[in-house]
């Protein structure tokens, strides 16, 4: 399964001026095989948010056993950098507590991928916001059935 679509298709710009703007290594690596793409059909939470910036959006899945992201998955509509960073967003708190997920953020996103040219920022803003949405979303449904998990 593959992201939704892309709009744009991450490469490294030709070095033709000093201010021309690059994708890491890594950044391709994540739009070209994106880990974690798809649904999940008995989520524990899931979160959807968008960019105001561009339009792209990003819906995040999550499943949660004993207080640890078990599975995470995304699906995006958006450029190459959104996909990407959906890509290691999910990658870096699979396995991780609620509370370390929590912590995570679109800085910690960009500086995993290499970096992210300043106009891109805002999609590493999508995994991070979405990861949290998708907590939240789990806290809440848990709350609304006592407590239990």
């Amino acid at each position: 399964m593959t992201p939704w679509r892309s709009r744009c298709y991450p490469r490294k710009a030709r070095r033709t001026d000093r201010s021309a703007d690059m994708y890491s290594d890594k950044v391709i690596e994540h739009f070209q095989n994106p880990r974690n793409v798809g649904t999940i059909p008995d989520y524990d939470g899931m979160g959807k948010v968008g960019s105001e910036v561009c339009g792209d959006l990003m819906e995040v899945y999550i499943k949660v056993e004993d207080g640890r992201l078990v599975d995470v998955k995304y699906r995006t509509f958006g450029c190459g950098a959104a996909v990407a960073s959906g890509s290691m967003g999910t990658e870096m708190v699979k396995g991780k507590t609620i509370e370390e997920a929590l912590k995570i953020t679109d800085e910690q996103v960009a500086e995993a991928l290499g970096g992210l040219p300043p106009e891109k920022m805002h999609c590493s803003n999508l995994a991070a916001d979405g990861i949290k949405a998708a907590i939240m979303d789990y806290l809440s449904r848990r709350e609304g059935r006592g407590g239990g998990s």
